[in-house]
């Protein structure tokens, strides 16, 4: 996939209304529109992760639409991408379209028809398009030394996942992902609008620390994370130290990890959840130390670290 990108950047005519592409890949494409407005684009769809239907379209949606708040856009349309069973019950297929278009509409925006094909393993996603203004698209690229890293969501949803196809979750810490993978991350961008955030991406499949290399990669500064400071569900730990964990992960301690100094006092299984693949996570962002982070009333969110000069990424305890 590498090559093809390569290959695709080095050979596709560049436009001057593309603002980000593949050029310099990014969580979507923005595509300036007027002077004044930019459409962003995205898609993402996968396989079930829960069993409930309704929660599975809600999280697809959140997910899916997650890719806009990354770039500073606010969702205005979205397609339905869908692959379902011949024999599906069709109340399952009505509920993961409900759970989506409530979503979208929670978003602001409109769910307004979309392509299913039928296929033995049941996939839902969304096509969308949001809207920003050109001079206001946040991007991966722009930490500074001296900004500081938050995060908006606790890690582990890889890991719960995991637990549920095995059958030994427990409740509470399905029903405590759950609430966080519906969650819509639109707040958290106004949040980095209000705090003028220098850099800004959303935390899904690569896991943390492999978004965060992609963020000081493009910045071209180094990352300093406190692993206590991180924010974890309740239960990723201990599923984790059952040996519980997506062969995700471990794919992204394969590809990131030589790009990662971790401090041997951190314990083994809070390493392997920094890598955690994330289904519909938090924002990671950037933010000026001048920022007020900390006098949020009713909104929770983790400052786990800071910018510095250097590459690469540094976790300490």
């Amino acid at each position: 996939m590498a090559q093809v990108l390569r290959h695709l950047q080095e050979h596709l005519p560049a436009s001057p209304r593309l603002l980000v592409g593949l050029a310099r890949p990014d969580d979507a494409a923005v595509y300036q529109l007027t002077p004044e407005l930019a459409a962003v684009l995205t898609v993402d769809f996968f396989a079930p992760i829960v069993d409930d239907p309704y929660d599975f379209g809600a999280i697809a949606a959140a997910n899916a639409m997650s890719d806009i708040y990354a770039m500073g856009g606010e969702v205005c349309l979205a397609l339905s991408v869908a692959a379902f069973p011949e024999d599906m019950d069709p109340q399952m297929v009505v509920a993961i379209l409900k759970g989506a278009s409530d979503k979208v509409a929670e978003a602001g925006g409109v769910l307004a028809g979309g392509h299913t094909l039928i296929d033995r393993e049941p996939k839902y996603g969304l096509c969308v398009m949001g809207l920003v203004h050109p001079g206001q698209v946040f991007t991966k690229g722009g930490a500074r030394p001296g900004d500081i890293l938050v995060l908006t969501k606790p890690l582990g949803t890889g890991v719960i996942a995991t637990a549920l196809k095995g059958g030994s979750v427990r409740l509470h810490h399905l029903r405590a992902a759950v609430g966080w993978m519906k969650a819509l991350n639109r707040h958290g961008m106004h949040l980095a609008r209000q705090w003028g955030a220098h850099a800004l991406t959303d935390v899904t499949g690569f896991g943390l620390l492999g978004h965060a290399c992609e963020m000081a990669e493009q910045s071209d500064v180094r990352l300093r994370i406190q692993a206590g400071r991180v924010p974890i569900l309740p239960g990723a730990l201990e599923y984790a130290r059952k040996g519980i964990f997506p062969g995700g992960g471990h794919r992204n301690i394969d590809h990131f990890g030589p790009k990662v100094k971790i401090s041997p006092q951190i314990e083994d299984e809070l390493r392997l959840v920094l890598f955690d693949p994330q289904t519909s996570g938090g924002l990671l962002m950037a933010v000026p130390p001048s920022a007020d982070v900390t006098a949020l009333t009713g909104v929770q969110v983790w400052i786990i670290g800071e910018v510095r000069e250097g590459e690469g990424i540094e976790v300490v305890p």
